[in-house]
């Protein structure tokens, strides 16, 4: 795989003609429609598939498999436009082979919300190890509450493509907010606990999942202690025939300031965890300055850390599928960004006329706009930082150089080709 960067007068048509490739494979590969206007510093994959299959008919996407002797699951993961679904009709070009991925085999969790789009869901879950629904809320009373909108319907499609459904509990209250109170009231209470784990080995059974994703955050640095023992106690309670994950915050020390970290002891938590995710994203944030949402220099420090502290091949590392918008002047305290998808970035560039930038340092791209180029004396200038291929190629290699178990995206909702094709390129996809 080939990552090409547009420059000025590109086209898909120069870009194909340059590689010697399809320009319905470009299409293809990144998702792009017919008449997509390319933006200056977008990033297009380049793929060469080294055995490709064009669809005759009479022909099912089973058949094509038995005759080139492939799962589903490789057509799924090597054909995104097939969104997951077995159609396919005539004069359709499959890939049947991709070309060797770089490194070996990893896992890949992905996090999504009951109310996924289900053609995303299907597009996405060939590339998933497991799938974090999320989430489960706790009451004052340590009964638990279900995920808005139920949580059978994700088990069920998961179990389709061969990917292991996680159950996600956390400290989301019955108001629908994440409460620290409530986490300190939990730990504070072995009984309270006990029936948060009661509560919680009964789902495991009666839901069929494949095992618990915990993500307690904001716990103060006295009941660090308290947190591994009901870890511990969890643990226990599910046996070994569960999975249990942690989601830990992105520490890089042990004695790291902040009530994000002082309750999440790494060596003692990744003892007993089976999995942990280390959240490394959300250093660009919706109330702080512009910057990269997981800039690879810090997420680098936070996994040279887990690394000193848990057994590598037990950590997955946090990829954000997701971008965020800054008015300027940033004002601490005022400013508010807002959210964009990756694919939502580009789209915006192309309509502002923005050129697409790259920092080296943190090895993510941005630009500027103006948000009404048509009467400047009234226009806000903003900056975006988000994903690219090259971002995703450069924090995925990290999974390599440290011998994680793989990664966790933090979310799926949205479809990212790029992330995908990436990973593919890199690593084989584990399947329980």
């Amino acid at each position: 795989m080939i990552i090409h960067t547009v420059a000025r007068g590109d086209s898909l048509f120069s870009i194909a003609s340059r590689y010697g490739v399809p320009v319905s494979r470009i299409i293809n590969d990144n998702l792009l429609g017919e008449n997509a206007r390319l933006v200056v510093g977008q990033d297009i994959v380049i793929s060469f598939p080294p055995r490709t299959y064009t669809v005759r008919g009479g022909d099912t996407l089973t058949s094509i498999a038995e005759e080139n002797g492939v799962s589903l699951l490789t057509l799924y993961q090597n054909n995104q436009f097939l969104n997951g679904e077995a159609t396919v009709f005539p004069g359709q070009t499959l890939t049947i082979e991709r070309e060797a991925p770089a490194f070996g085999a990893a896992a890949v969790n992905g996090y999504a919300y009951p109310f996924i789009d289900e053609t995303v869901l299907r597009r996405t879950l060939p590339y998933l190890t497991y799938l974090s629904i999320f989430t489960y809320g706790i009451k004052n009373s340590g009964e638990l509450i279900e995920p808005q909108g139920g949580d059978d319907r994700l088990i069920s499609i998961a179990r389709e493509y061969g990917t292991t459904p996680l159950m996600m509990l956390t400290s989301l209250t019955e108001q629908g907010n994440f409460s620290n109170e409530l986490v300190t009231e939990i730990l504070s209470s072995e009984e309270l606990s006990d029936r948060v784990i009661e509560e919680s080995a009964r789902v495991l059974v009666e839901k069929e999942y494949g095992g618990i994703d915990v993500d307690f955050e904001y716990i103060g640095g006295e009941y660090a202690d308290a947190y591994v023992g009901f870890l511990n106690r969890m643990k226990n309670r599910i046996g070994d025939g569960y999975l249990l994950f942690v989601s830990l915050a992105p520490k890089n020390r042990d004695d790291q300031p902040g009530v994000l970290y002082e309750g999440h002891d790494y060596a003692r938590i990744g003892d007993i965890a089976d999995n942990n995710l280390v959240m490394t994203y959300e250093w660009g944030y919706t109330y702080g300055p512009p910057n990269a949402v997981s800039p690879i220099n810090e997420v680098r420090r936070v996994l040279e850390y887990a690394d000193s502290r848990i057994q590598s091949d037990k950590v997955l590392m946090g990829f954000p599928n997701y971008g965020y918008d800054w008015p300027l002047p940033y004002v601490k305290g005022e400013t508010k960004a807002e959210t964009v998808t990756n694919v939502g970035a580009v789209a915006l560039a192309s309509e502002r006329g923005a050129d697409i930038s790259y920092d080296e340092t943190r090895q993510a791209p941005y630009f500027r706009y103006f948000d009404r180029p048509e009467s400047f004396a009234d226009s806000v200038e903003h900056e975006v930082w988000f994903s690219n291929a090259r971002n995703c190629d450069a924090l995925l290699r990290l999974i390599d150089e440290f011998g994680l178990y793989g990664t966790g995206v933090w979310n799926i909702m949205n479809y990212y080709p790029s992330l995908w094709q990436s990973l593919m390129s890199l690593y084989s996809i584990i399947k329980i």
